[in-house]
């Protein structure tokens, strides 16, 4: 069970790594949050990828041993637009603040990491209402979806995320100032054997790094 954060670096490098040496992958994309249901639910699986503190709720647990655990990638928060489109100012959280009210519709995930950040930045710089009256929100799965289908002039999400879906541009990550780093950590579950643990050694590997950084993210080994 994977975040969808490192879907660009896995598609591009993980899976086919993993199939040249013979193995076979078999992952459930979704947010941590869905993640984590599924897992208080009875799901399970070899392994997981998810947020650095719902891998600290999974080894207090017991379902992660602590020692297993390894810090894969960093991400941040960025926004896109549809590929041709005029690039928004977003250099400063008042041309940010401006950009967001004064776009047509924003799109973001109601359920994944992104969206729930996005949602309590709104709240903080106090154009949630305003925001909110037109944008898309998504249960789950890629906002940059709905620049391409034309439901949205912005997409809201981690940056790699974003770089998945063909048709859009990245303008760049959020100002400094309300920009949050978050970090994903994989372990095998407890009681997996030594197919999980080589899928946990082949991402942080140079060549998982190079992949890792190719599509956004910042290698965090």
């Amino acid at each position: 069970m994977c975040a969808l954060v490192v879907r660009g670096a896995f598609d591009a490098h993980v899976v086919p790594a993993c199939e040249a040496a013979g193995g076979r992958l078999a992952i459930d994309w979704a947010p941590t949050t869905v993640i984590m249901e599924r897992i208080a639910a009875g799901a399970s699986a070899d392994a997981v990828l998810v947020l650095s503190d719902a891998m600290d709720r999974l080894v207090a647990e017991g379902r992660v041993e602590a020692q297993d655990r390894v810090a894969v990638a960093r991400s941040r928060y960025g926004i896109a637009v549809r590929a041709g489109a005029p690039p928004p100012e977003i250099g400063s959280v008042e041309a940010l603040k401006a950009t967001l009210t004064g776009a047509r519709s924003v799109a973001y995930s109601r359920t994944g990491a992104s969206g729930i950040w996005f949602a309590g930045l709104l709240s903080r710089l106090a154009i949630a209402e305003a925001v909110n009256a037109r944008a898309t929100i998504i249960p789950q799965g890629f906002t940059a979806e709905k620049l391409v289908s034309g439901e949205a002039d912005l997409a809201v999400q981690q940056i790699s995320e974003l770089m998945v879906v063909s048709g859009i541009e990245v303008v760049g990550p959020f100002p400094d100032p309300v920009q949050e780093e978050t970090e994903f950590w994989a372990a095998p579950m407890r009681g997996r054997g030594a197919a999980a643990a080589r899928f946990l050694a082949s991402l942080t590997t140079p060549e998982a790094a190079q992949a890792y950084r190719a599509s956004g993210l910042t290698p965090a080994f």
